[in-house]
C-alpha cells in the first residue's frame, strides 16, 4: 500500500452518520470561513511549528532532558480539532502534546520552563515533556503511557454527563493504542452509556519504528467503532479546515445529543518518533519523508489564504516573525526560572 495514502486522502467518510464522503478542497471550505478565523488558525500552526523546532534545538544542548516527542507535520490535527472547543471543553492527550497544549492557550512561558524542567513550569518542572497540565483551561494532562488517557478521557465524559455540565471531552491518541484492551473497553462504555466524547487517532503511520499496516489487520482504523455502534470517520490530518469541519461536527452532535465518536486523522511526522529517533530512522526513507514534506500542513494552508487574497507574502512574514519572538520569549523566561527546590519532590505526589 502506498504511504501517501494516509497522509493526502483528502476526503472523510462518516458511514455510521449516514454521509457520504466529503469531496471539498481546502480552498472551497477556505471560502465559506471567515478569514479572522483562517489567519488565527494559521497563526496557531506557525506558534506550534517554531516551538517545537526551538525545542528540538534545547533537547540538542542539553536544557531538555528526558523523553521529548515532537508535533511537526502534525500541526493541522490539534489546531483544527481545538478550534472548535468552548472553554468548558476538556482536552487528554499522549505524550506528544506540546501543541495541543499551546493552541488550548497555555502559556508558552510555562511550557517551556516544563520543559526544561523549571520551578515554573506548568506541572512545576515534576513533568516534563510528556506530561503537560492545566487545570484552568482543562487540559488534563499528556500521558506517557500508550493510551493510558482513554479511559480517563472517558471517565471525564461520564463526569460531565452525570454533573450535567454540557462539557465535550476531545482525546488524542496515536495509532498504536487502538490494539490495547483500554481503547476498546472504553468505546464500548462510551457508547453504552451514550457519553459525550471524541475519540481523535492521530494516525502519523508508524508506532515508534512500526509501520500500521504490520500492526494492525484493519488499515482503516476509524472501521474499529463499528463494533460498538459508533459514528466513525477518517479524515486527512494534513488540512486544518477538513479537521476542523469534521470535529464540529462530532462536538456538536456529542454536546447535543451525548454521542461518542471515533476520528482518524490522517497525518505524518516529519520528525523522529522522539529527539532520540533520528529523523529518518531504518523503517524509512529520507526520500519518503521529503514526499510527505510535499503535503506539509502549514505550507498547503498558507498557499490556500494567499490564493483567495486573504494573506499576502508580507502578512506570512509579519505573522512568522510574531510568533518567533512569542517563542524567544519563552525560552528567555525558561532560562530566568529557577530550578525545583529538591525537598518539594513529594509535594502534590501524595496527599492525606
Amino acid at each position: 500500500m502506498e504511504h501517501s495514502d494516509t497522509a493526502t486522502s483528502a476526503a472523510h467518510s462518516t458511514e455510521a452518520q449516514g454521509n457520504g464522503a466529503s469531496t471539498l478542497t481546502q480552498v472551497d471550505r477556505a471560502r465559506r470561513t471567515d478569514p479572522a478565523v483562517l489567519k488565527d488558525l494559521l497563526e496557531k500552526m506557525l506558534l506550534v511549528r517554531r516551538f517545537e523546532e526551538k525545542s528540538a534545538e534545547l533537547y540538542t544542548l542539553g536544557k531538555i532532558g528526558g523523553f521529548c516527542h515532537l508535533y511537526i507535520g502534525q500541526e493541522a490535527v490539534g489546531v483544527g480539532a481545538i478550534s472548535t472547543l468552548s472553554p468548558d471543553d476538556y482536552i487528554l492527550c499522549s505524550y506528544r502534546e506540546h501543541g495541543h497544549a499551546l493552541v488550548r492557550g497555555l502559556d508558552p512561558g510555562e511550557i517551556m520552563a516544563e520543559l526544561c524542567g523549571k520551578k515554573s513550569g506548568v506541572s512545576k518542572g515534576k513533568g516534563g515533556s510528556m506530561h503537560l497540565f492545566d487545570k484552568t483551561k482543562g487540559f488534563m494532562g499528556g500521558h506517557g503511557i500508550v493510551g493510558g488517557q482513554i479511559p480517563l478521557a472517558t471517565g471525564f465524559a461520564f463526569a460531565s454527563k452525570y454533573l450535567k455540565q454540557h462539557a465535550v471531552t476531545l482525546c488524542f491518541f496515536g495509532e498504536a493504542a487502538v490494539n490495547i484492551g483500554s481503547f476498546h473497553e472504553s468505546l464500548n462504555l462510551a457508547a453504552l452509556w451514550k457519553l459525550p466524547v471524541v475519540y481523535i487517532c492521530e494516525n502519523n503511520r508508524f508506532g515508534m519504528g512500526t509501520p500500521v499496516e504490520r500492526a494492525s489487520s484493519l488499515y482503516d482504523l476509524s472501521g474499529k467503532a463499528c463494533a460498538y455502534n459508533m459514528a466513525r470517520a477518517y479524515v486527512d490530518g494534513m488540512d486544518v479546515l477538513a479537521m476542523r469541519e469534521l470535529v464540529m461536527e462530532a462536538v456538536e452532535r456529542a454536546r447535543g445529543d451525548n454521542a461518542p465518536m471515533l476520528i482518524e486523522a490522517r497525518t505524518y511526522r516529519f520528525m523522529g518518533h522522539s529527539m532520540s529517533d533520528p529523523v529518518h530512522g531504518h523503517y524509512r526513507t529520507k526520500a519518503e519523508v521529503e514526499e510527505q514534506k510535499r503535503h506539509d500542513p502549514i505550507k498547503m494552508f498558507t498557499s490556500t489564504l494567499e490564493t483567495l487574497g486573504v494573506i499576502n507574502h508580507d502578512d506570512v512574514a509579519e505573522l512568522d516573525k510574531k510568533v518567533r519572538e512569542i517563542v524567544e520569549d519563552a525560552v528567555a523566561f525558561s532560562e530566568r526560572s529557577e530550578e525545583p527546590d529538591p525537598m518539594e519532590i513529594d509535594t502534590d505526589v501524595y496527599t492525606s
